[in-house]
């Protein structure tokens, strides 16, 4: 057995272990073996992390927007460059298949990066203008200050850019926490922004990055120092830091669960919703929040489509990192197979298994392209939040049903309406009561656009210029003239 790996927290610009020297298992989930460790953060070490962050964020708040654009540039081409690295970290930490991870992840990062970049130089405030006889106002808008921010373990490192970057942009100071299961690429990504950092000669406490548990995270929203708590992860864990936010009046951003209604009419073509509709049901293994896992199809067209679908299904691989024609790894981790695994055992009498429905193999943590028929809207199945490989279909009769069906979950995260009448399409998009509706596709993301939802999906937006704006506060300042 090769030696563990000894991942480290990265504090004021220094790998450091947990001050009390406690330690978590990071396992492989193509293998379910234990291939790292990584600290398990306490009280101290959260200290330490927010008192780095607090010390750097006063002269970090008073840098110039070209000097927040010139960090987040290099950051961008020091990931590009060392991208190779960075997939083999993360797909370590997730079992995807390498090849996606690179086409599918870094190039987007990169992207996101830049475009934060970009929005650095657009932080202003409202022009000067006279209210009032004899009074000038302006409004400024102003980084919040220290950010406690928690990235989840299915797009660990695509997700600490979503924290990171528009936090940074702002001229925010941040304490990022990965997920328990997936830190590796997180620290690597704290060893590039440092390395920037220090060539720039820019405060090292700007970005913080510690591991840990659940209890880590508690202990980061309930510290006094952040102003802002940010979050993605489950609608349990969002309630929570909302509660604990709760305590002192911090901010919170909450970028929680989903259950995409994926609403097929009778003029779709079948083969083409099928085709879009299973990449975007089974990429990542259905660990995305926005999966087109949730199907609505039209009564008429019912049949034919669960056949193609299933034999869609039937012809999705998983394997491991490098095999060939491979859409997805493993799922990431013990207790999320466990969760999969007992939905498909607690199916009603009245669903059918079509295609999947059972793990793959004996090692790690694969389980089949899965599809599931027959099911009714009051189902656990269609009312909670899955997070695997498995495909839900129902059918409705009419276009009112199907809205109904679709809006009748706590989840308001994504959607998508697959027709070819475009009147239809506007009237959906606007009674679909999710924060993003999809025509025609489901899953494209674009840093130029806002992602977050409604209801448990939670509150505030990821990327775009909203998701910037999400890290600023506005001040209003009056004088007379």
């Amino acid at each position: 057995m090769s030696e563990l790996r000894t991942l480290r927290n990265y504090i004021n610009g220094e790998f450091v272990d947990a001050a009390d020297g406690r330690t978590l298992d990071v396992v492989d989930p193509t293998t379910g073996e234990v291939y790292a460790t990584s600290p398990l953060s306490g009280a101290a070490d959260v200290d330490a992390a927010m008192a780095a962050a607090a010390a750097a964020f006063p002269v970090w708040r008073d840098s110039t927007p070209s000097t927040r654009q010139k960090l987040l540039l290099k950051i961008a081409d020091a990931v590009e460059a060392r991208a190779d690295e960075i997939v083999d970290a993360e797909v370590r930490n997730t079992g995807k298949p390498r090849g996606l991870t690179l086409s599918e992840e870094i190039g987007p990062m990169v992207d996101q990066l830049r475009f934060f970049a970009g929005a650095a130089r657009l932080l202003e405030g409202k022009a000067a203008g006279e209210y009032m006889d004899g009074l000038t106002s302006i409004v400024r808008r102003e980084p919040v200050g220290v950010c406690a921010q928690v990235a989840p373990w299915n797009y660990p490192m695509m997700m600490a850019v979503w924290k990171f970057a528009p936090a940074i942009a702002a001229g925010n100071a941040v304490v990022l926490k990965p997920s328990d299961t997936t830190p590796a690429s997180t620290v690597l990504l704290a060893e590039i922004i440092g390395g920037v950092l220090k060539e720039l000669e820019l405060p090292a406490g700007v970005f913080n990055v510690i591991c840990g548990d659940r209890e880590t995270g508690r202990l980061m929203v309930e510290h006094r120092t952040p102003a802002m708590a940010s979050i993605t992860g489950s609608v349990r864990a969002g309630m929570q830091v909302a509660e604990s936010a709760a305590k002192d009046v911090k901010r919170v951003h909450l970028e929680l669960g989903g259950k995409a209604p994926v609403v097929v009419f009778e003029d779709a073509d079948i083969d083409e919703a099928v085709e879009g509709i299973a990449m975007a049901g089974y990429f990542n293994a259905g660990q995305d929040c926005t999966a087109a896992t949730r199907v609505l199809v039209h009564e008429s067209i019912h049949d034919a489509f669960v056949e193609a679908l299933a034999k869609a299904a039937a012809d999705t691989k998983t394997g491991g990192v490098d095999d060939e024609d491979v859409l997805y790894g493993p799922l990431n981790n013990a207790n999320q197979l466990q969760q999969v695994a007992g939905f498909i055992e607690r199916l009603p009498a009245h669903a059918k298994v079509e295609a999947g429905g059972h793990r793959v193999g004996d090692k790690g943590y694969f389980w089949a392209a899965t599809v599931v028929s027959g099911l009714q809207q009051d189902d656990e199945i269609i009312q909670n939040e899955v997070f695997g490989p498995v495909i839900t279909v129902q059918k409705f009769t009419d276009e009112d049903q199907a809205v109904g069906y679709a809006n009748g979950v706590e989840y308001a995260l994504a959607s998508s309406v697959w027709t070819k009448d475009h009147a239809r399409a506007m009237r959906m998009s606007r009674r679909l009561d999710f924060g993003c509706v999809w025509i025609n596709t489901h899953i494209p993301l674009v840093a130029e656009m806002p992602h977050g939802g409604f209801k448990k999906s939670g509150y505030g937006k990821d990327l775009s210029s909203y998701g910037f704006e999400d890290y600023t506060r506005i001040k209003h300042v009056m004088t007379a003239i």
